[in-house]
């Protein structure tokens, strides 16, 4: 039997910090005019000084396993999309699956950029098909105001920080990852890049001097390459998937450009109300925007349950990826009573003899321990009338 990995509950984690398009005028020769005809955005949120990647990862993940009714301790694999961690090592996933008390759950980062998140519903997707994994958590975080040089206004008037997390559960039903594509050229890898902090040039005073540690972009090329190969990944996702344009109900694209969106949009020849823009409310949060804009799309009833999705994105590698995702419905777990969960263990610690020492005016009589929690379970029901 075909196994699939349906996304039962998302949760998002935005800054509460804003930097408008006015803030930058003040620092910056530049006007809200120039940066909306040219990107879409009108403000970017950004971390406080004591935020950080893995506390915003956290908080999205706790709304998205809430949602979903699970447990951190029952997840089965945690995967983390990001290209801004707390550290070069150790990997920020750990310090999530830490933060979360997910206790000994397996836990690894996956470097895409602003792909990464796709990258990273596909991978779990693999572990779920195969058997191996029944429930994992899938992270898209960014925190790129770090990594800007906050005087250059081609990069610093583009992105923001956030994170968004789903919790994908093995099913037989249809859904989840329908179809997927990922694809990667790293001829073009020095278009968006930043240049110190890894083994090539690591830090130093020379890097330091030289402003080598904030994002560089050819933004030039980027447009270029992001135009010719989204409204491709899309057609061919699609495809893949046995559908037909028509057969998608919203398109949640990667929030990096008003004006590429559009283009991907039209080369599938998708209508204005089947697309899904929040760019002007964050700018571009990488790895973030699609988990970010899958919560938003179904805060606002622009998504629903049972809906088919397709996503798509693009960014440093330079590489590219879409999917067609079916989000089906999931009933969530009816929470036990306290009781319910303490006696197993309190049996299976202390043993049958100890059933004499629960107070007889609620047992009424001495029970076996092996039909123990069935009969409380009908006492309770009277105690609730």
């Amino acid at each position: 039997m075909k196994r699939y990995g349906n996304i039962i509950g998302w949760g998002k984690y935005i800054p509460p910090k804003v930097i408008t398009n006015a803030d930058l005028e003040k620092t910056l020769d530049t006007t809200d005019e120039w940066i909306v005809a040219r990107s879409g955005i009108r403000e970017r949120h950004i971390v406080g000084e004591e935020e950080n990647t893995s506390q915003m990862s956290i908080a999205a993940s706790r709304d998205a396993l809430n949602m979903a009714g699970i447990h951190p301790k029952d997840l089965d694999l945690i995967i983390v999309a990001t290209s801004s961690p707390d550290y070069l090592t150790p990997p920020v996933s750990s310090q999530i699956q830490h933060g979360l008390g997910a206790n000994k759950v397996g836990a690894f980062t996956l470097v895409a950029g602003c792909t990464g998140f796709v990258y990273a519903l596909a991978t779990a997707q693999q572990f779920i098909a195969s058997g191996a994994n029944e429930t994992i958590l899938v992270v898209g975080a960014e925190l790129l105001s770090r990594f800007v040089d906050w005087n250059d206004r081609g990069t610093c008037i583009l992105f923001g920080d956030g994170a968004g997390a789903v919790v994908m559960q093995a099913t037989d039903v249809p859904s989840g990852i329908l179809s997927y594509v990922l694809g990667s050229d790293g001829s073009g890898g020095e278009h968006l890049i930043l240049p110190a902090g890894g083994a090539a040039n690591p830090p130093s005073q020379q890097t330091l001097d030289a402003g080598m540690h904030t994002l560089r972009m050819n933004g030039r090329e980027v447009f270029k390459f992001a135009t010719r190969v989204l409204g491709r990944a899309l057609r061919e996702v699609i495809s893949d998937a046995g559908l037909q344009t028509e057969d998608i109900d919203l398109f949640i694209p990667h929030q990096a450009n008003a004006r590429i969106i559009e283009s991907a949009a039209r080369s599938v020849k998708l209508p204005e109300e089947k697309v899904f823009v929040n760019i002007h409310k964050y700018g571009n949060t990488s790895a973030a925007s699609i988990p970010i804009a899958l919560c938003e799309a179904f805060e606002e009833g622009r998504a629903k349950v049972g809906d088919t999705l397709a996503f798509v994105a693009f960014g440093a590698g330079l590489t590219w990826a879409s999917a067609v995702v079916k989000v089906a419905p999931h009933e969530r777990p009816v929470s036990k009573r306290w009781w319910q969960q303490l006696l197993p263990r309190w049996f299976s610690r202390n043993g049958h003899r100890q059933v004499q020492a629960i107070p007889r005016a609620f047992l009424r009589c001495r029970l076996k321990w092996s039909n123990l929690e069935e009969r409380l379970n009908l006492t309770m029901r009277r105690f609730d009338r």
